[in-house]
């Protein structure tokens, strides 16, 4: 996993930052780490609470 120093790119538009902000959501799909940014996260809410099980909802 990489350090909480490492950059972090924004899997939808590419948006760059330091670290991981804490309004950043964390998601793994196929096997890989994915970021999204605030703004893409919001956007996107209801399809990444739809790939979540039930349980954790």
């Amino acid at each position: 996993m990489p350090s909480d120093d490492d950059p972090r790119t924004c899997a939808r538009c590419g948006t760059v930052t330091t670290g991981t902000p804490p309004t950043w959501t964390y998601s793994v799909e196929n096997g890989h780490n994915r970021y999204y940014c605030e703004p893409c996260a919001r956007e996107n809410i209801r399809a990444i609470e739809g790939r979540l099980d039930s349980a954790w909802w």
